[in-house]
């Protein structure tokens, strides 16, 4: 029997913001539709590996992504059967930028508090 897919959620802000919606909604159709189906596909299999998922943290991964403009990491974490997209964006350099990967941390800290 096959396991329910996960809800997903987006990270909140105190003030009610959804910075990972906001920063999707930057995107072409195209790439939205890229990144949505990548979510999607992490949603109904979770837990995955690599090529598309990367343990980034305890209790922290990311989603690679290819898109038509480049390549963009979201970072999330899964608790119980909700995944929570904490942080995305645009990689362009090798490794993870240290503050993206803090951001992520940050927001994980506060998304246990809501």
């Amino acid at each position: 029997m096959p396991l329910e897919p996960l809800i997903v959620l987006f990270f909140k802000t105190d003030s009610g913001t959804e910075p990972v919606r906001d920063w999707l909604r930057s995107f072409s159709a195209v790439d939205r539709q890229i990144i949505g189906a990548d979510i999607r596909t992490v949603q109904i299999g979770w837990p995955l590996g690599m090529p598309l998922v990367r343990k980034m943290d305890t209790d922290l991964w990311e989603i690679r992504i290819t898109l038509v403009s480049g390549i963009a990491r979201l970072l999330f974490t899964v608790s119980g059967n909700t995944l929570l997209l904490l942080h995305g964006f645009i990689k362009k350099s090798q490794a993870t930028p240290k503050s993206e990967l803090e951001l992520a941390k940050k927001r994980l800290k506060q998304s246990w508090r809501h």
